[in-house]
């Protein structure tokens, strides 16, 4: 097996090699081959169509939450940095069309190229076999992240999110429990989390705050467990 076919057996989808090449054609390589067509144009078109996607995704399994933690969410994930971390998880870079100059400097392995690309082959994939075939690609890759707590960074407010939702449905006070333990140089916290009479999550954290959030996410997450996604 080649390893432009080990490649499309990790992504899933077969895609013809012209369309393929197109997709994987860097800029450099263009400026020093004739200016033959670069991926940039399928670029543009992975980029709206993954953005499509994901806020689809979102608006289809997060029901409660607001619209900005909505955009913060879908911008995590669609970011060059988990882009790039897609790319080299299927060793996208080897197979990039580089100019003598990127290759010299490990151009293979630049966040920006590899997100660039990334973005390419889902324009590709839209081209060669429609939109439920992207849907299914960048879902199967992206989806996952959403999970990833380090990715997301500080993208919700989950404090926030609590606190809205408690009042919109009515479901009494929201209040946390917090005990500190250990020395003043390494203390750590427990927060549990109560809304009304009921007992939620507990969180912890090297804080009182970041002990909160966790018990809040964590509430959240036992509030709305994850939901299938409707076939299209």
């Amino acid at each position: 097996m080649s390893s432009i076919e080990e490649l499309q057996k990790r992504l899933g989808v077969t895609i013809d090699s012209e369309t393929l090449r197109l997709a994987l054609t860097h800029r450099s390589y263009s400026f020093e081959n004739g200016n033959v067509p670069t991926n940039e144009r399928l670029e543009f078109l992975g980029d709206s169509i993954l953005g499509f996607c994901i806020a689809e995704y979102l608006y289809e399994t997060q029901p409660d939450l607001p619209e900005g933690d909505l955009a913060k969410r879908r911008s995590a994930v669609v970011s060059m940095r988990a882009l790039a971390s897609l790319a080299r998880d299927l060793d996208l870079g080897q197979h990039i069309y580089l100019g003598r100059g990127e290759k010299q400097s490990n151009g293979a392995n630049k966040p920006s190229i590899l997100a660039d690309t990334m973005e390419a082959i889902f324009g590709a994939v839209y081209l060669q076999h429609g939109m439920a075939a992207a849907r299914t690609l960048i879902l199967g890759l992206i989806a996952p992240l959403l999970e990833d707590e380090d990715l997301l960074g500080a993208a919700t407010d989950w404090k926030t999110v609590i606190q809205e939702q408690a009042a919109a449905e009515k479901m009494g006070d929201v209040y946390y429990a917090v005990e500190g333990a250990g020395p003043d140089h390494a203390r750590t916290y427990d927060a549990v989390l109560h809304i009304g009479d009921r007992v939620l999550a507990q969180g912890s954290g090297p804080s009182k705050k970041e002990a909160e959030q966790e018990a809040a996410r964590l509430s959240w997450k036992m509030l709305h467990p994850p939901k299938q996604v409707p076939a299209k």
